[in-house]
Formats: structure tokens, C-alpha cells, sequence
């Protein structure tokens, strides 16, 4: 009997382990991931190239973070990319015909769209250069002729259902092609916060996460709207569903979605480091306070003190940018993700029983196109 409930507890105890180690691993990798593209920064011959930035799943609002950071970049998800047609495309990237660039996201590079779009793109457009940043080697987005693939430390390459350090360092790949310097320069800083702040966080997001919220909402602003939707899609995916999620703007909150947010509703409000952006921000959360709407959990700088929260939480990079931001201030609702899967007594490594989804997208056809 002893031996039984010991295996039990032992089995307790390693629910989620592998999702975890993923998640605190994250500081030690993104030196890894700078000092790797370093030497690679963008060949000459893609500078100044009409980019699109594409991914699917995660890797699309990865996707999204990184073309908000280039110059003439646009974001657009390989499952819309299988579906447009080559005029469609040149609507939305005119001049991609001319001197287009395609820039693929993924963790494995195994997924029917990430090899779809690749092939699509070379039969479409056979002018234009194709780049890939990746997290496994043996996939088939980095073995593709023709494509430039940077493969991250094989660490990245998250062997968890859901992608945690493998969406902030493909993010970070990408911003470091554009934006090396001012990450070189902030990077030792941040990772030692993040480091010095995982124990705390943590802490937080678990005590958070028996409260057993329903519904979770992340409002940011547009340059960090990616985070938002990649920490509401964590929560879904490790919680089975049982907690559902929206992303949404501030401003935007208004006009309709703020009747999904109930007052016992945890609302993740990221905020801009842009002074005049965080006035409208500041507004927002002062309305939700007045219409007791939601526990406000507020990310922002240590001197916000004067902020509508009733949960602060440390800004992970206030130095920089808000378009730099995201692969570090997804950690906390990782965390989250990974505590509100725990508490709904599922496991955060597999936490689809019913195998709805999967760690890498099911094979399916891939249709002819023009």
C-alpha cells in the first residue's frame, strides 16, 4: 500500500515536468540564441527585401512579433498562405514578385503548411529568396534545397505538446537579425531578472491558478498583441479548453468584448513602455476597477504603483521597445498556462487526453494552387 501511494505521488510530482523545465530554461537559451545569430545577420542579398514572415499555430503569432520589428515585413499565418491565391498575395505584398522574401517560422518543421508554403512559394514566386529559422535540424523546413536555414540549439526543439521556449527564441532569432544591437546591449540584463524572478512569478501564478478562473483575458496594445494571443492560446491549449481565452487591445476592449470579461475573470493587462499609449491603458483599467470587471493582473515597471491593479507583476524588459518585448514577458503566462492545466488535474506535457491535438498538425492534402 505504501509502495502504491508512493508510485502515485511520484507520478504527481512529475505531471508537467518536462512543460516546466521548458519554461525556466528560457533565460539560459536566449544567449544561446543571440550568440548564434550573431554571424548570421540578414545576407546582403536579403536586406531591404519586401518580407513575408510566416507560421502556423504558434509560430504564426511568433510570426507576428517578428514582422512588427522589420522594415517592409508583413505577418501572414502559412495556413492563410496555402489558401491565397498568387494574386491575393500580391495584394496584400505588391512589390513581393520583385524582391520578395519569405521568412518561415517553426519549431519542427514537419507541419503540412510549413512545407506546403515552402514549395508553394518557390513554384509561385522562383525569384524570391526563402529563409527559415527553426528548432529541429532533422526537420524538413531545414533540409529544404534552396532555403536558408538558421537551426537554434536543440533545446529549443520543446518536447512538450505545447511550444514555450521554442516560441520565445524563434521569436528572438528573428528580432536579433534586424535588431541585433539593442539586444546585445539589454539581453545579460534581462535574463538575469528573469532568472532572479522565475521563483517569485511562479509562486504567483500557482496561487493565481487555485482560484480556478474560467475565463482569461490579455489585453496589450498592437506591438505586443502577438504576447497576447500566444499567452491565451498557452492557456487553452495546456487547460483542454476548460478555460477560455481572449486577446484584445485595449481600446478595443470596448466595443464589444468587454461583455466576456466577468468580475472574477483574471485579466492580464501587459503594459506599453510608449507614455502616451499607457494613458489610454491606464483609462481602461480604471473603467474595469469602476465596473468591477476582472482581477486586474497588471505587468508593468516597479514605480507603477499608481496603477489600477490588484496584481502587479514585474515588466520583464522595460528598457526596451514594446516591439522587443514579447519573448520576454511571455514567461509569466506560460507559467500561468502551466498551473491553471495543473489545477484542472490534467498534465501541462499532454494535456489533450482526448488526443484532439497533437505536437505536430496531422498530415492532410495539400491542394494545387495559383
Amino acid at each position: 500500500m505504501i509502495n502504491t501511494l508512493s508510485a502515485a505521488a511520484d507520478a504527481e510530482n512529475r505531471r508537467g515536468h518536462v512543460t516546466l523545465a521548458e519554461i525556466r530554461q528560457q533565460p539560459d537559451l536566449w544567449e544561446t540564441t543571440l550568440a548564434g545569430i550573431k554571424n548570421r545577420a540578414l545576407h546582403p542579398s536579403f536586406q531591404g527585401r519586401t518580407a513575408i514572415v510566416c507560421g502556423a499555430g504558434t509560430s504564426a503569432y511568433a510570426a507576428s512579433a517578428v514582422a512588427g520589428a522589420w522594415a517592409r515585413a508583413v505577418a501572414i499565418p502559412t495556413t492563410d498562405l496555402l489558401l491565397y491565391s498568387k494574386r491575393e498575395i500580391l495584394q496584400i505584398v505588391p512589390d513581393f514578385a520583385i524582391d520578395g522574401l519569405l521568412v518561415s517560422l517553426a519549431r519542427s518543421g514537419d507541419s503540412p503548411e510549413s512545407t506546403g508554403v515552402v514549395e508553394r512559394f518557390a513554384r509561385l514566386f522562383p525569384d524570391a529568396k526563402q529563409l527559415a529559422i527553426t528548432c529541429n535540424e532533422r526537420g524538413r523546413l531545414a533540409q529544404f534545397s534552396g532555403v536558408d536555414a538558421i537551426v537554434l540549439d536543440p533545446r529549443t526543439n520543446d518536447r512538450s505538446l505545447v511550444m514555450t521556449s521554442s516560441f520565445s527564441n524563434l521569436v528572438l532569432a528573428g528580432l536579433a537579425l534586424v535588431q541585433e544591437t539593442t539586444l546585445i546591449e539589454w539581453l545579460p540584463r534581462i535574463c538575469e531578472r528573469v532568472k532572479t524572478s522565475l521563483a517569485t512569478i511562479e509562486a504567483l501564478a500557482k496561487r493565481l491558478a487555485v482560484e480556478a478562473p474560467d475565463r482569461f483575458v490579455v489585453l496589450a496594445s498592437a506591438d505586443l498583441l502577438p504576447l497576447a494571443r500566444e499567452a491565451c492560446l498557452k492557456v487553452l491549449e495546456m487547460t483542454a479548453g476548460r478555460v477560455v481565452s481572449l486577446a484584445e487591445t485595449f481600446l478595443g476592449l470596448r466595443h464589444g468584448p468587454m461583455s466576456f470579461v466577468r468580475p472574477d475573470s483574471l485579466v492580464l493587462c501587459v503594459l506599453s513602455n510608449d507614455k502616451h499609449k499607457r494613458r489610454y491603458e491606464e483609462d481602461l483599467l480604471r473603467e474595469l476597477r469602476h465596473k468591477k470587471l476582472g482581477r486586474l493582473l497588471v505587468v508593468g515597471r516597479p514605480d507603477d504603483s499608481s496603477i489600477a491593479a490588484q496584481v502587479s507583476i514585474p515588466a520583464m524588459a522595460p528598457e526596451l521597445p514594446d516591439d522587443l518585448r514579447t519573448p520576454f514577458e511571455i514567461v509569466f503566462p506560460q507559467l500561468l498556462a502551466y498551473h491553471l492545466s495543473l489545477a484542472a488535474n490534467l498534465d501541462p506535457d499532454s494535456p489533450s487526453p482526448d488526443g484532439v491535438i497533437t505536437r505536430v498538425v496531422e498530415e492532410f492534402q495539400v491542394h494545387d494552387g495559383t
